[in-house]
């Protein structure tokens, strides 16, 4: 397979891009610290030390609720509007360095954008996705508020691309300037895209020009992509969150998404910040080499799993599955919300059970739940004993059923809710 990469990185030997990774956490660390709102979880840790992965997996993981929760604290009190995660601002705020833009998510959660260039770093998944110098992109991200519009503009500017500002909605302005400026390629959700498309077959409008297309915010399925394919336009995925950036991007090959250089991912075990095995699902949390807006140990909410081996475009980088689901399961069972963290605490009290998954079934408000365990084998009053802790963690009653190792699905689900909602 014949690949142009985009830097060197992309083929390093993993030994040599994870020694890079692991000298740079330590600056990290220490950049976290110098926040208001990390500064406090990390006093007494000694940056020099966290020099691998397993230093790292002892740090705390922040959440997006959690950095929702301290950034309204802030607010109510007056202060600091990102919740003293960030480490620019601008002038009111006493910040040492500027953001060159704020965006609000929904919940609202506020992101600061660094002056760094490509701060993102979506240029290397655009050029995955064919993206060169000179191509003319269709930015159908949104320019306000939210920063998908600025991701993909400062990314594509650092290919060397021009960008057509399309924003979203307006359908029938978007595609004339389609057929008028005739763009080498799109960035946008993927619905988007074929909503367009659409409206141009509807018209018999043809758009020879576009041929390629970085796609993110929604699931991709199989058929559309092999559909836009046959009209000649090849689209790939990108990960990305507006709290670190990318994450993992699409290439070629087809397997997987590839990592990123410029971060370190872990996958954990939901609800906890222990990491897995590659292999296992659990949730994808997130470090990123920048100081701008420190964030260690992101858990962005959602499943995913290692792949084993390198993708076959030579990029040497770890690749993961995909999007696989939400992390957050949690359920109400008979008026008292349970949490995959719970669950997660019982399976550390009894470390003979390989994995488990609490079942919740019947009717609400009359159901019942049973923890079902992979265990090799076990003493009599085993299930009882389980049971028991379950009833203390959860302070509900529940049964426990042992199952035989690798009988349960490796999908992440900790809690499977199989109630009728009827």
């Amino acid at each position: 397979m014949s690949v142009d990469h985009y830097d060197a990185l992309e083929t390093r030997s993993p030994e040599l891009r994870e020694a890079a990774l692991m000298a740079a956490l330590p600056a990290q660390v220490r950049a976290a610290q110098g926040t208001a709102a990390l500064g406090a979880l990390l006093a007494g840790v000694d940056a020099a030390q966290i020099t691998s992965r397993a230093a790292l997996a002892r740090l705390p993981v922040t959440r997006k609720h959690e950095l929702l929760e301290r950034q309204r604290a802030a607010h109510a009190a007056g202060g600091d509007p990102f919740g003293g995660h960030a480490a620019i601002g601008w002038r009111a705020q006493g910040a040492l360095r500027p953001a060159r833009r704020v965006f609000q998510s929904p919940g609202p959660i506020y992101e600061p954008e660094g002056a760094a260039p490509d701060y993102w770093r979506v240029a290397r998944a655009l050029h995955a996705a064919g993206f060169r110098a000179g191509d003319l992109v269709h930015n159908s991200y949104s320019y306000h508020l939210t920063p998908a519009g600025s991701m993909m503009e400062t990314g594509a500017h650092a290919l060397g691309c021009t960008v057509f500002a399309g924003g979203v909605g307006n359908t029938e302005l978007q595609l004339q300037a389609m057929t008028e400026l005739r763009p080498d390629g799109y960035v946008g959700t993927p619905s988007f895209l074929r909503i367009l498309l659409e409206r141009a077959d509807a018209g018999g409008v043809a758009l020879p020009s576009l041929k390629k297309g970085l796609v993110s915010g929604e699931a991709f399925p199989a058929a559309l992509r092999d559909a836009l394919a046959r009209r000649g336009l090849h689209a790939f995925q990108a990960y990305a969150t507006a709290d670190v950036g990318l994450i993992a991007y699409e290439t070629a090959a087809r397997e997987g998404l590839v990592l990123d250089e410029s971060l370190i991912v872990e996958i954990v075990r939901p609800g906890t910040g222990d990491p897995l095995p590659d292999g296992e699902v659990g949730e994808v949390v997130v470090t990123v080499l920048n100081p701008d807006y420190p964030l260690l140990r992101f858990g962005t909410g959602d499943l995913s799993g290692i792949l084993v081996g390198s993708c076959p475009t030579g990029r040497t980088a770890p690749r993961i599955r995909g999007w696989l689901g939400r992390a957050d399961q949690t359920a109400k069972v008979r008026g008292m919300f349970v949490h995959p963290s719970q669950i997660a605490e019982v399976l550390r009290r009894h470390p003979e059970i390989a994995r488990g998954r609490l079942v919740v079934e019947g009717a609400m408000a009359d159901d019942r739940m049973t923890l079902h365990a992979e265990c090799a084998a076990a003493a009599e009053g085993w299930e009882r004993a389980v049971a028991t802790t379950l009833r203390d963690i959860t302070k509900l009653r529940g049964e426990v059923l042992r199952c035989e190792p690798g009988s349960l699905a490796n999908d992440g689900k900790v809690i499977d809710d199989r109630r009728s909602v009827v």
